[in-house]
């Protein structure tokens, strides 16, 4: 391992659920995650279990591990709803949630659930101003385009969690800075993040006399030899994202022609010391997505021991 320490990077791991894995399976693999050590567990919001149900029942059963969810669409769920089912995901896991809530994609919002989408950023500026002070235990009036809401929640002696904001273009990265508690990003290169996102998201905490934001990444990693094939391998699982509209700005701001060469892929040093690079960055946590890597069967294993090793010592 090189000698070198990842300055204040928090190491956490996403769990997948689309392997078709039962709900005490997708509950075991985050009790699995909490003993090697890592700082947290990110479940997507997709088209099969609940994101926030599962999390709240792993909330049961561990007992130090943060619970991230990566993301949840705003767009189908009143901002009400989500306050409400994450303070109880809080009263369940002793205040260990992550809230990462996004507008997802327009494809998605319109073609498969029939919602307008014509409006995302004053959608999630609404939502935003309805969700918060609702998640801090505040009266809420207000009055806007899409959301008129007069509401207190009664949840007593649960904590408000970190709200993060998917952000990816200015005006989503200036909405997180001002209103949340930061972002979560997934396909984000070093020259996006540095260049792009981190100076914007930065400067609108400021302007908000808000805390530092927290900058949670999401990166594809293989601990292993095989490159080539492990970047074919990174290719097909980032294929279908890259094709979105967004992330291909994203890609295009960060620089990056083939969207496999974002993934971090090499030995431990190596990736040891791209995980260094991020957090000299900004980049505050890590949400790592470990894949299969054909012809090398036992890289996701290696990928796993390795960074809930770099997790545990604290560097």
């Amino acid at each position: 391992m090189s000698s070198c320490t990842l300055a204040a990077l928090r190491i956490g791991v996403y769990i997948s659920t689309r392997d078709g894995c039962s709900v005490d399976e997708a509950v075991s693999r985050i009790q699995r995650a909490e003993a090697q050590g890592f700082y947290s567990a990110w479940l997507s919001q997709l088209f099969d279990y609940d994101a926030l149900t599962l999390l709240a029942l792993a909330g049961r059963v561990t007992e130090r591990i943060e619970l991230g969810t990566w993301v949840v669409p705003s767009y189908p769920r009143h901002p009400s709803a989500l306050a409400s089912q994450a303070l109880t995901v809080q009263a369940a896991s002793g205040n260990r949630l992550a809230l990462a809530i996004g507008l997802s994609h327009q494809v998605i919002i319109e073609n498969r659930l029939g919602l307008d989408y014509s409006k995302p950023i004053r959608h999630m500026r609404e939502y935003l101003s309805v969700l918060v002070p609702l998640l801090a235990g505040e009266a809420v009036r207000f009055e806007g385009h899409e959301y008129r809401v007069s509401l207190e929640l009664d949840l007593r002696g649960v904590q408000s969690p970190p709200v993060l904001v998917a952000a990816l273009g200015p005006q989503m990265l200036e909405l997180a800075g001002r209103m949340a508690a930061g972002t979560a990003i997934w396909l984000g290169g070093p020259t996006y993040l540095r260049e792009f996102a981190l100076p914007r998201i930065t400067a609108a905490a400021r302007a908000a006399a808000r805390p530092s934001p927290r900058v949670v990444c999401g990166f594809p990693i293989a601990v292993s030899k095989q490159h080539e094939a492990a970047r074919r391998s990174a290719a097909a699982l980032i294929e279908r994202s890259a094709k979105l509209p967004s992330y291909q700005a994203v890609l295009a701001r960060g620089e990056l022609s083939e969207p496999a060469s974002l993934a971090i892929i090499g030995d431990e040093s190596h990736v040891h010391a791209e995980l260094q690079a991020l957090a000299k960055l900004g980049v505050t946590d890590l949400n790592a997505v470990l894949f299969d890597v054909d012809g090398d069967p036992e890289a996701w294993r290696r990928s796993y021991a390795f960074l809930a090793e770099l997790a545990r010592s604290g560097v």
